[in-house]
């Protein structure tokens, strides 16, 4: 007799680099799946998987400025916290514009196609963050959300409101439907409601979007309560495992149901590269669920899990070489805020990106085309023509406005900047008196290493390798992980960057 296969595998996690605050809705056979976007334009990207471990880019429900004002948005202010729903053929997506400048608060958006076009948003009542939507099967639609009470430092409730899917609005009175599973419970947010064995289910996050995240679950036999708490709350933690886990943070999850029958949780969590600390900011695990006593018994989070018992379906793998031979910048690609003018072309010459060298810092909309920093050990790699006697470009690995590395050639010389609390500080220098370049950088762990190269085939690092920890949010803030992308700077003049790649190591 042939012994029968091991059964598949997958990795965790399966949309690595900042992806936080998974949300997931599934619609026949089909899976999608939004998470946060903060102040990166375009907002709220989206994926698509058949088998909840291989997702493809399928857009951004924000891509256009008329439906994002990210101008003056603070660092990792802006989205927060989506949910994605389908009910009778259409998608509704809510969520949290957090301190923008010409509006802010709680907003839907709709469409027929996930992959878009979305509508503009259309704003909701009620303070707070983490809105979410829950379609009952008796027609009736809830919309729950987050806000702090004041009552103690990080205390908050979860609130319930019906919701009118035709006008886009909430409607009648407010309940109050749970503020915490355990004494003492900081940021009880990222709710999510279900109805499971003719129960209503509370999904929440709580402890805080760090170390002490965790899930917890509550349950009532009536949609506006009273809720119970699961007696075996947190469902989901990794807080108990220190520090020194290779997987820390889980915590703001969302379910779904196969068409099976298997239950599956998404998730954010985080791969620390020591002591806790992170650069790729908080991505998205899955890991099973069963159900014991009409309750959800989830986890732990491994590094790899038995795949879902769903056909595998990969896509097309994305070239690691982006040529800029196309006539848009592809879905990973981000900019930061709302940009208000177009100051990079795609059509000026062929086959290159040009950006044109503004003095605009990084604090603002720069002229910053950057993709999320996805491995621990990755290398990235560039060719640019500088043109202008007053401008810059080059690689950046941007945290932050105050926090972020530069890679720049002047036309006359290379320079290495490091700007840690604001403060920027030239790292190494070399002379390089010539307008064509090859830039490049290599990260393992917490230490990135910029390398140059002026003739081909020949390459040269430029100073000692960077400490990392710099860039993670454990010292520089915030909820973002790093960008890693093409820059350029100046007044006047412009950067023709030939290619960019970007691949793991290891």
């Amino acid at each position: 007799m042939t012994a029968a296969p091991p059964p598949r595998r997958f990795r965790n996690p399966v949309l690595p680099g900042c992806h936080p605050d998974p949300s997931v809705c599934r619609v026949g056979d089909d899976f999608y799946l939004v998470t946060s976007s903060f102040e990166w334009f375009p907002g709220l990207p989206l994926f698509h998987s058949r088998d909840l471990v291989h997702w493809r880019p399928i857009g951004h429900a924000m891509d256009r400025p008329s439906q994002l004002p990210l101008d003056g948005v603070r660092a990792s202010g802006g989205l927060y916290a989506p949910t994605l729903r389908h009910h009778d053929g259409r998608f509704y997506l809510v969520c949290t514009l957090v301190d923008g400048t010409s509006w802010s608060g709680h907003f839907v958006l709709t469409a027929t196609d996930p992959a878009g076009p979305w509508s503009e948003p259309h704003p909701l009542d009620g303070a707070g963050i983490d809105p979410s939507l829950f379609f009952d099967d008796d027609g009736r639609a809830w919309f729950t959300a987050t806000r702090e009470t004041g009552r103690y430092e990080g205390h908050t409730e979860i609130y319930l409101r019906e919701f009118d899917p035709s006008a886009l609005t909430l409607t009648g009175g407010e309940h109050v439907i749970w503020d915490g599973a355990v004494k003492g419970a900081i940021w009880s947010e990222g709710s999510h409601l279900y109805k499971i064995g003719g129960r209503y289910h509370l999904l929440t996050a709580e402890g805080g979007t760090a170390h002490d995240h965790a899930v917890m679950m509550a349950r009532a036999d009536h949609v506006t309560g009273p809720y119970e708490g699961d007696p075996r709350n947190p469902v989901l933690t990794h807080r108990h495992l220190g520090l020194g886990h290779p997987i820390v943070g889980t915590g703001h999850a969302d379910l779904v149901e196969t068409p099976g029958g298997e239950w599956w949780m998404v998730l954010l969590a985080m791969r620390p590269h020591h002591d806790g600390r992170c650069v790729l900011g908080r991505e998205t695990f899955l890991t099973p669920v069963r159900w014991e006593d009409g309750w959800p018994v989830a986890g732990p989070v491994e590094p790899s899990h038995p795949s879902p018992s769903l056909p595998e379906h990969r896509w097309p793998a994305e070239p690691a070489c982006d040529h800029f031979d196309a006539p848009d910048l592809g879905p990973s690609w981000n900019v930061l805020r709302t940009p208000r003018e177009r100051w990079w072309s795609l059509t000026e010459r062929p086959g290159h990106l040009r950006l044109r060298a503004r003095p605009v810092s990084l604090a603002a909309n720069p002229s910053f085309v950057g993709r999320r920093q996805s491995h621990p050990a990755f290398a990235a790699y560039t060719a640019l023509d500088l043109a202008g006697e007053h401008a810059s470009a080059g690689l950046a690995l941007v945290q932050n406005d105050a926090f972020h590395v530069l890679l720049l050639s002047t036309g006359r010389e290379l320079r290495l900047v490091v700007r840690e609390r604001g403060v920027a500080s030239v790292l190494a220098e070399v002379p390089a008196e010539c307008h064509r370049v090859r830039l490049g950088v290599e990260a393992h762990g917490r230490w990135y290493q910029a390398r140059y190269s002026l003739e081909p085939g020949r390459w040269e690092p430029l100073g000692a390798p960077v400490d990392g920890d710099l860039l993670s949010s454990q010292v520089a803030g915030g909820f973002t992980g790093v960008y890693v992308g093409v820059y350029a700077t100046g007044d006047g003049g412009h950067a023709d960057f030939d290619w960019f790649e970007y691949s793991p190591l290891g």
